[in-house]
């Protein structure tokens, strides 16, 4: 009995000197087995995901971009009987009147929390009915609250809670390289992203909208994409995708987006006014080019060239000719005639500006009162108080 109490007290003895000195280490250890099993569990998930996934980007953006269908009446002359087509002319007085419902569809991008939709004009235009189907599923009649043929955007309304807009993202920040999504309704199929880079930023002269700034993208823009989302690789706004060029139809690789500056300029005129207001100086201008630079025998002069002006136009009231080269605006230099023209059209009718010209070969400086530029069709549906 005693020789068990001793190997008792020598085993508890043993076990206490291991645990000194051996005790922690152990310890360390299987907390740091812990700690690896982790990391690697975290490799094997990130080796699932790869790491230069859109995925976030794509997750933040899709819930505001919605589908619209759009329908819309449209007359046309039937004969009751069928007919040879080259004896048609000859019995007009026959003819039915047959009422019958086009369709169409696009896009759009939900700005505000109440309901707001951009898109462009041309997916909306004379549409009678227009219904949104939003990326949960839900849909709604939406009313059209304004458009603006320059820049081919319109704003619709839906009547919905829990709205999620999309940021706007800045648009000095989009560079050319810069890599970009476009998400959109495709041929009708459903909610689609596509991937590219901004191929070009401030394009015009296409003849597409009285004004252009285009983002270009070879992002795959097809039929269905307009109004659509082009967002940069954090899921910001930075266009409303519009137009793509092809020849067959189809894409091609070149795709334009209407910048979000001209978008959020539009949105606001819309929502506050119920139409869009523009700046007019009532000129025709053309760009310094080095040719024309050449023609006029001007050495390192940047500026745009009246070529018309208007009859009592605020051009013409504050004394300016043609042939006179405006190279000042309020004293900033003119750098890009387009974006020069784009501030005016911006500026507030009744505001003064300070151009300074050189005119009759002498420099100087004339103050001219904006005026508002007229349009054919202002686009005013309802007016927002």
């Amino acid at each position: 009995m005693a020789s068990i109490k001793t190997n008792c007290k020598q085993a508890e003895t043993a076990l206490k000197h291991f645990l000194k000195y051996y005790g922690w280490p152990i310890v360390s250890g299987v907390l740091l087995a812990i700690v690896l099993l982790q990391y690697q569990q975290k490799l094997a998930e990130n080796s699932v995901r790869p790491i230069n996934s859109f995925s976030s980007a794509v997750e933040k953006a899709m819930p505001a971009v919605v589908n619209i269908y759009t329908q819309r009446q449209v007359t046309t002359n039937t004969y009751s009987h069928p007919i040879n087509p080259i004896l048609q002319r000859f019995f007009k007085s026959k003819t039915t009147p047959v009422n019958k419902i086009e369709s169409s569809l696009g896009s759009g991008v939900i700005v505000s929390s109440d309901g707001y939709i951009l898109t462009n004009h041309h997916v909306i235009k004379r549409a009678d009915k227009v219904k949104v189907v939003m990326a949960d599923g839900r849909n709604r009649v939406a009313t059209v609250i304004g458009f603006d043929e320059p820049t081919d955007l319109a704003v619709i309304k839906v009547d919905i809670t829990n709205a999620s807009p999309l940021i706007f993202g800045n648009p000095n920040n989009v560079k050319i390289g810069d890599v970009v999504l476009a998400i959109g309704n495709p041929y009708g199929i459903g909610q689609t992203v596509t991937q590219g880079i901004v191929s070009a930023t401030g394009r015009h002269g296409l003849h597409i909208n009285t004004y252009e700034k285009y983002i270009q993208t070879d992002a795959a823009i097809n039929s269905g994409n307009s109004g659509g989302a082009l967002i940069n690789s954090q899921g910001d706004l930075i266009g409303i995708n519009s137009s793509l060029y092809s020849q067959n139809g189809g894409s091609n690789g070149i795709g334009f987006a209407i910048p979000v500056d001209i978008a959020s300029y539009v949105l606001d005129s819309i929502v506050i006014r119920g139409r869009v207001v523009r700046g007019w100086l009532g000129v025709v201008v053309e760009e310094i080019t080095p040719s024309l630079a050449e023609a006029l025998a001007l050495e390192n002069l940047n500026g745009l060239v009246l070529t018309d002006i208007k009859v009592n136009s605020p051009a013409a009231k504050a004394g300016l000719q043609i042939g006179d080269i405006i190279t000042h605006i309020d004293e900033t230099p003119i750098v890009d005639g387009n974006l020069s023209m784009h501030s005016i059209a911006q500026t507030p009718p009744g505001q003064k500006i300070s151009l300074r010209v050189l005119h009759q070969g002498a420099e100087k400086s004339f103050l001219v009162v904006i005026g508002q530029r007229p349009e054919k069709n202002i686009g005013r549906v309802n007016v927002i108080n």
